[in-house]
């Protein structure tokens, strides 16, 4: 299923995209789309039940805003250098293990509202990621399987970072990657059973209709599978939590001098194969 949340910002009700395209009305099925539902067997057998029926109410589309796909999201952990080619043209090593940072929840936003950039920026970033979503509490988890188990679903990630504030001004990465609205996400969670290979999908951004990551996950140094797996070693996991799995190359960092970094006016797109396409345009913040 393709679930998705549209309205205005704070009001987003449930929706669904059927197999024909058609938007769907779920808000008499479900009160939102959220870890309680994803964690809920019953209640997501009723969504797929009113999906495959053809009797949910059509909503238009159009001038209708999408919101993020996922209500309420606990925590959005971060895995930093997780393709190979990405490590490459950053100079950087490849990590032995995955390499974990934190945005605050709050950074997300829907997959085509404005980007903010924020005040004293000068080297702003763009990096499309797949993110995962968690659908049963994880802790601990033994296997693979027993992680790729505990998936909800996926979507498509702008993990946008300001490169100055991230690797000159001190600490850790946290201050150039949780800047207001630094994390669209959506425009679809897309249910597991309809992404059989996470590790088998293409990853394309482009700034000003100029296409500058063009990757595929087959490229992570860590798979979704141990990426779940080895986080839920070290925090516990609930549903509703969202990890962003890395970014392939092309970002502005790893180009020459002068590297392209991102302005107010700029355009950026991406999507990622079979889980929808993101547009937002740069403002000042």
């Amino acid at each position: 299923m393709k679930l998705l949340r549209v309205g205005t910002a704070g009001a987003e009700r449930p929706a669904l995209v059927d197999a024909e395209g058609s938007l769907r009305d779920l808000s008499g099925v479900v009160p939102d789309i959220d870890g309680a539902l994803l964690a809920d067997d019953e209640a997501l057998g009723r969504v797929r039940a009113a999906a495959e029926s053809g009797e949910l109410p059509v909503l238009d589309a159009a001038g209708l805003r999408v919101g993020p796909p996922l209500a309420r999201i606990g925590k959005v952990v971060c895995i930093g250098l997780n393709y190979h080619d990405h490590a490459r043209e950053t100079g950087a090593e490849p990590p032995a293990e995955p390499v974990i940072f934190f945005k605050a929840a709050d950074t997300v936003v829907g997959p085509n509202d404005t980007v903010l950039v924020p005040r004293g920026s000068t080297k702003m970033d763009w990096e499309v990621e797949l993110a995962i979503v968690i659908g049963r509490t994880s802790r601990y988890l033994a296997s693979h399987e027993e992680a790729l188990a505990h998936v909800a679903g996926y979507a498509v990630a702008h993990d946008v970072s300001e490169r100055e504030f991230q690797i000159e001004r001190g600490g850790t990465w946290d201050k150039g990657k949780n800047c207001e609205t630094f994390n669209p996400l959506g425009p679809w969670l897309v249910t597991a059973d309809e992404v059989p290979d996470p590790q088998n999908l293409s990853l394309k951004l482009w700034v000003n209709g100029e296409l500058k990551q063009d990757g595929t996950t087959a490229e992570q140094i860590f798979p979704v599978a141990e990426v779940v797996r080895y986080v839920s070693q070290f925090m516990t996991l609930y549903p509703g939590d969202v990890i962003n799995t890395g970014t392939p190359a092309g970002v502005a960092m790893g180009r020459p001098e002068p590297k392209p970094f991102l302005r107010a006016g700029d355009v950026v797109e991406l999507e990622i194969e079979g889980l929808g396409r993101q547009r937002q345009e740069l403002k000042d913040a």
